[in-house]
């Protein structure tokens, strides 16, 4: 696995624990996007062990993540905050601050997150 997607998925961590809970649905987004990322076992341990404790923005690594990487973590941010359901208001708060954070500038990051909750609102059946 590329150590910018590893970057990624770890990134997608705070996002999983925004509303204090790190829940099955979530937990399985985050295998799913290991095995597409084509993770080793020894990546998916870290990862998973990683996760097994309460992360924050402060925990995300910005200099492991190029504009680019950015922007596909805000994407795949929208869509994890979509996996149990529904996005909840704890999740919206974050996805604002996780902007903030990545410095994305505002009305890219609003297109992205259109565009992202679009389509996780249409995949709903499937996470």
């Amino acid at each position: 696995m590329h150590e910018e997607d590893l970057a990624i998925i770890k990134a997608l961590v705070p996002v999983a624990w925004a509303d204090d809970v790190f829940a099955e649905k979530e937990e399985a987004t985050l295998e799913a996007l290991l095995v597409a990322f084509n993770a080793t076992d020894e990546e998916r341990t870290q990862v998973l062990e990683y996760a097994k404790e309460k992360k924050t923005l402060d925990d995300i690594e910005l200099q492991e993540l190029s504009a680019d990487d950015r922007r596909i973590l805000l994407q795949h941010a929208v869509l994890l905050s979509y996996v149990d359901g529904e996005q909840g208001e704890a999740e919206r708060q974050f996805l604002v601050k996780l902007v903030e954070k990545l410095k994305i500038p505002s009305d890219e990051a609003q297109g992205l997150m259109d565009f992202a909750s679009e389509r996780a609102k249409k995949l709903l059946g499937q996470l």
